[in-house]
């Protein structure tokens, strides 16, 4: 009796949840993606999430969430807001590498530098492995505070990546996405349109194997916030270190 009650223990020990743990470290290098113009109220206008790689002020986010243009004879600029809560900071940012085809963007931030997260590798994901994303799903209407959701992988499915407008559909790319369109994951979880860029990452080493850049929506933009589908895609994180390479490839 004395042994299986040890044997059990031991077994809900080794079983303990990660995520808590693992989510409070990842929530230090999400951010938010915005666009900033002094004379706006609210000055800052909220795009989507993005997250901090490589030596702290790089960041990752998908490219449908640049704004095509900005209003500089307004003084209107691209920002990161990183912070928790009302407790934030703004950070100037440029886009320093990016790719169309894979929905990425490489942002890089004025100082000071930001905890970064690690880039693991997506093709060891398995289907039907549970990992974790965490982002702003409804943008920063209170103040800065991540929502960090479970997310089980149904499939590796082939995807269109949204274009911002049909200039960038051109017949190049409608070909490419026709005849070898990108692989990307398929996910049971719930995530809204805020959630583009969120890093989905392992629950035990907060490693991030995928970006979130797609929610499958049932009806009008509108019901992807009142009626849900549960079904959201993420780029794998493979794709991210292309960027990366023609950033260092720059002389940076």
């Amino acid at each position: 009796m004395a042994l299986g009650a040890l044997l059990v223990m031991g077994l809900g020990t080794a079983q303990a949840d990660t995520l808590p743990d693992t989510a409070e470290r990842v929530q230090q290098s999400v951010v938010g993606i915005a666009t900033f113009k002094p004379t706006r109220s609210p000055r800052a206008d909220y795009m989507g999430t993005g997250f901090v790689v490589g030596d702290g002020r790089l960041v990752v986010t998908n490219f449908h969430v640049i704004p095509e243009s900005l209003d500089t004879e307004r003084r209107e600029r691209l920002v990161v807001i990183s912070g928790h809560g009302r407790d934030t900071e703004i950070h100037h940012a440029e886009v320093v590498a990016q790719s169309v085809d894979h929905d990425l963007a490489l942002l890089r931030i004025s100082a000071p530098s930001l905890p970064a997260l690690r880039l693991g590798s997506s093709d060891a994901v398995r289907i039907g492995e549970e990992l974790a994303f965490t982002g702003y799903p409804i943008g920063m209407i209170l103040g800065l505070y991540p929502a960090t959701h479970r997310a089980s992988v149904a499939a590796r499915t082939p995807m269109v990546i949204p274009a911002r407008s049909s200039s960038e559909l051109d017949e190049r790319r409608i070909r490419a996405l026709r005849n070898n369109p990108p692989m990307v994951f398929q996910l049971d979880a719930t995530a809204y349109p805020g959630n583009s860029g969120s890093p989905v990452y392992r629950k035990d080493s907060g490693a991030v194997v995928g970006v979130v850049n797609q929610v499958f929506v049932q009806g009008g933009r509108e019901a992807a916030v009142s009626q849900p589908s549960g079904i959201s895609y993420a780029i794998p994180s493979d794709r991210i270190r292309p960027l990366l390479d023609e950033y260092h490839a720059n002389g940076n």
